[in-house]
């Protein structure tokens, strides 16, 4: 349970279940808020004014300009909450903030990669309190590339979502509030089990809430999604994985990889891939396939795959029926 032990803690408390009261999970504005209290703590202000939020706008320059700005805004509209009652309240100047920026292009790798990644991660070191670090992040790869998850719902997984028998995922509550089960690969379920017979030989903390990525000896704490990020993008730098133009991918980029790898599949067995795309949306977790057209990008690949499935079908009319 989050303790909101610091000056603006009650009412940051109370903002979040207003919020929530409307059916908003507000667990990303929930802990920014809480960075920002915690923040104000540290420095001994008892407020937020325009010195302490610049100040702690400063200490977010790790993060990328689009992300910063996202966490300064909902520091705003908890600021505007507050000003309906406290009209002398600070509230930030959003024409002040970092202007957003247009996302880089994912980098798109192929199964190649992928085997060099799971070999690197097989090659991380155990430690005494993380002695199944190798398996977690081994499996944390083969999720995420085939079966798409986002990294938060990756992290959020307990053992009472895996259905080992059926080779499913129960993900719960994840974004626009949708619920939903994933059926995994052979291979897919093939290391879950395998990573089990090692998850479940930990001493205590096997229950069904208990995380499946847990990150401790006992079982009981689990990774969290920025901890979960870090050791995988560790992976990508000693895999060497890079795109065309050298860039290395964002964590992000495998579920891109996995719905273009979705495509190129049906494109090679000759499949109706529009008839498809609702399956492939519902599986992402998507509402519509408009958001799951963000992740198909034309890749050479994939423009190639098309071209000839449209030859097989209609390759006759364009010869005149000679071939």
């Amino acid at each position: 349970m989050t303790r909101y032990d610091f000056p603006l803690g009650p009412i940051v408390e109370r903002y979040v279940t207003s919020r929530r009261a409307l059916g908003r999970i507000y667990h990303y504005e929930q802990m920014t808020l809480v960075s920002l209290g915690r923040f104000l703590l540290k420095q001994g202000a008892a407020d937020l004014d325009l010195i302490e939020f610049e100040a702690w706008s400063c200490s977010l320059s790790g993060i990328c300009i689009n992300h910063r700005r996202k966490r300064q805004m909902i520091v705003r509209k908890f600021c505007l909450y507050r000003q309906r009652t406290e009209p002398a309240c600070f509230v930030p100047d959003a024409s002040r903030f970092p202007h957003p920026v247009v996302c880089r292009p994912p980098t798109i790798f192929g199964e190649a990669e992928v085997i060099r990644m799971l070999a690197a991660a097989d090659r991380l070191c155990s430690t005494p309190q993380g002695p199944l670090r190798p398996a977690v992040v081994r499996l944390a790869i083969v999720l995420l590339y085939t079966a798409g998850l986002r990294i938060g719902e990756l992290a959020r997984l307990t053992l009472g979502d895996v259905d080992v028998s059926h080779g499913v995922l129960h993900i719960r509550e994840s974004k626009f509030h949708r619920s939903r089960f994933v059926p995994l690969s052979a291979d897919a379920r093939h290391e879950l089990q395998r990573y089990l017979r090692q998850r479940l030989m930990l001493p205590v903390c096997n229950g069904p809430a208990s995380p499946l990525l847990c990150s401790s000896a006992n079982g009981f704490r689990g990774y969290s999604i920025g901890g979960l990020r870090e050791a995988i993008q560790n992976v990508f730098l000693i895999a060497d994985v890079r795109g065309h133009d050298g860039r290395c991918p964002r964590v992000h980029d495998l579920r891109h990889v996995f719905a273009l790898q979705a495509l190129l599949r049906w494109y090679r067995q000759g499949v109706d891939v529009q008839s498809q795309l609702p399956k492939l949306a519902l599986y992402m977790g998507h509402v519509s396939i408009v958001s799951t057209a963000y992740y198909l990008k034309w890749i050479p690949a994939l423009a190639e795959a098309a071209s000839r499935q449209f030859e097989s079908h209609y390759g006759h009319l364009i010869d005149g029926g000679t071939s």
